[in-house]
């Protein structure tokens, strides 16, 4: 997938198929830009996450999403592959701080906790 500068830019762009429940702004291509930035290479499994992530939060419009609710909820979707454990493989960064930056979400109060550590 190859960056294009107007996508980037957050400019007129046709919706991706793939990502039903994107925000009207993000492309594939952002999420490339804020991986690169973040030295991640996304492979199936972060796309599934940047899908999960915006489905979800599809799901939650009439109220705020709470960090509880989506850190479960991506708890049970990702249960199969190991829950959270497997997604801070993937995201170090901490998977709905990291994940909701990848998706172009802004990730619930609480998610980026500094006095810990454990994301960014």
């Amino acid at each position: 997938m190859t960056l294009s500068t107007d996508a980037i830019r957050g400019r007129q762009h046709e919706p991706d198929p793939r990502f039903r429940h994107a925000p009207p702004e993000w492309t594939p291509a952002v999420a490339q830009e804020v991986a690169r930035k973040e030295n991640l290479a996304l492979s199936d499994d972060h796309w599934e996450v940047v899908r999960g992530l915006q489905a979800f939060y599809a799901r939650h419009e009439e109220a705020p999403v709470t960090l509880t609710e989506l850190h479960d909820a991506l708890e049970e979707k990702f249960h199969h592959k190991g829950g959270i454990r497997y997604l801070y493989t993937l995201l170090p960064g901490g998977p709905i701080a990291q994940g909701c930056r990848l998706a172009g979400l802004n990730a619930p109060s609480g998610a980026t906790d500094r006095s810990f550590g454990s994301v960014a």
